[in-house]
């Protein structure tokens, strides 16, 4: 379910690029030498499809549970210019603002979806708490190997 606004979205915004284009020219006209430096398209256009294919992939993934971890965090990714580009509700004003803002809080809200996602491991442990638990069973192998030791080695009295 989390996944479907992303393909539909990511679809219209990758086939009607135009109004989200727009949108969020105040976000990218003052990155676009750094865009360029980079290598990137600094087209406004250019880049709304890219965050909308990207949202499509991703959000197919997630939707098919393939890579749905690291397709949770691409999704976040995404997220960021979407919201600022398009429901930058700091720039408006009366029933406009309150309109944008609810937008910007409801992509919050996802990404923190997104963010649980991400870190799900489907009821197995965690590769952090799995290293954890194995370093510590390792430093009380090790420690009980040096007191073993220990009792073997003569003593000085």
């Amino acid at each position: 379910m989390l996944a479907s606004i992303f393909v539909a979205g990511g679809y219209h915004a990758f086939a009607n690029p135009a109004k989200r284009a727009k949108a969020a020219e105040h976000l990218l006209t003052p990155l676009g030498a750094r865009l360029r430096s980079a290598g990137l398209p600094d087209d406004p256009e250019t880049l709304v499809k890219a965050n909308g294919l990207a949202q499509m992939v991703a959000g197919a993934l997630l939707a098919t549970n393939i890579l749905a971890r690291p397709a949770a965090l691409a999704l976040t990714a995404t997220l960021v210019p979407a919201s600022v580009g398009g429901h930058a509700f700091w720039q408006k004003q009366g029933e406009e603002r309150t309109a944008q803002r609810t937008l910007f809080l409801k992509n919050v809200a996802i990404a923190g979806g997104l963010v649980t996602a991400a870190l799900d491991t489907g009821g197995r442990p965690s590769v952090f708490w799995t290293t954890k638990r194995a370093a510590r069973r390792a430093a009380g192998a090790v420690a009980d190997r040096a007191g073993d030791l220990s009792e073997a080695l003569p003593s000085r009295s």
